[in-house]
């Protein structure tokens, strides 16, 4: 989020509005290595990199929200033995030592991850309480016929238990694999992949198209955008 350069230094120094403004004026202050001299600058309190006499301005902690669209072959956690590419490689080191995922995605698997500081509502969505559906994008090896479909509906019975009922339809299909649109409200590892190879389709690709209210939409893979306020209020509404 763009904010003037004296607003964010107020709110993360000990100066006050006009001294951070004198600062300015007076060359003190450098955003991502380049002194800044005009006061109508705006910068980024997270992604950009802001200096007051060489000494880093921290920003003061406030709730951030953030739509990511995950790239296959790449992984949600922080750090991996194996070496594979992160979601955090593609975001600045202050988003990766200030936020975290509201749930996870397959390194196989692909499309929206919510990234946020603020605990409550990374609790909220991944809570088994299930408040919270996620929509997938599914393409299957094979087709489902009306039984595979209804055990879908009703729930499946998985190594750790019986799955909840899901929202599933058929989008489109070919002579061998169909693409369907399913909605759960459960988190387990590989759920999505594990019921349809139950039913003997496995999944060969496989997006998540929506959190609760928030949608993918046409966000780019490896792109990222805040979320909007209104987005926020309406996904909250949700718990």
């Amino acid at each position: 989020m763009l904010e003037r350069l004296q607003k964010i230094l107020a709110k993360s120094t000990s100066l006050s509005r006009r001294a951070a403004e004198e600062a300015i004026k007076n060359g003190f202050v450098s955003v991502n290595g380049h002194v800044v001299t005009k006061l109508g600058t705006k910068a980024d309190a997270i992604r950009d990199k802001i200096t007051v006499s060489g000494k880093i301005a921290r920003p003061v902690r406030y709730n951030i929200y953030i739509a990511f669209n995950k790239p296959r072959n790449t992984i949600v956690s922080k750090s991996d033995p194996e070496g594979r590419p992160t979601i955090w490689n593609r975001l600045s080191t202050e988003m990766k030592e200030s936020l975290n995922s509201a749930g996870r995605l397959d390194f196989d698997s692909e499309g929206l991850i919510l990234l946020t500081n603020d605990g409550d509502m990374i609790n909220k969505i991944t809570h088994p309480s299930g408040k919270v559906s996620k929509t997938y994008l599914v393409k299957t090896s094979g087709i489902p016929d009306e039984s595979g479909l209804k055990a879908l509906k009703e729930g499946i019975v998985l190594e750790d238990g019986k799955t909840q009922p899901a929202a599933v339809k058929i989008i489109r299909k070919t002579e061998k694999n169909a693409t369907l649109e399913i909605s759960i409200r459960e988190g387990r590892n590989r759920e999505v992949r594990r019921m349809f190879a139950r039913i003997g389709c496995p999944v060969t690709k496989l997006r998540r198209i929506s959190i609760g209210t928030i949608r993918l939409g046409s966000l780019k893979p490896g792109a990222w955008r805040y979320l909007a306020k209104q987005e926020i209020f309406n996904l909250r509404k949700l718990f």
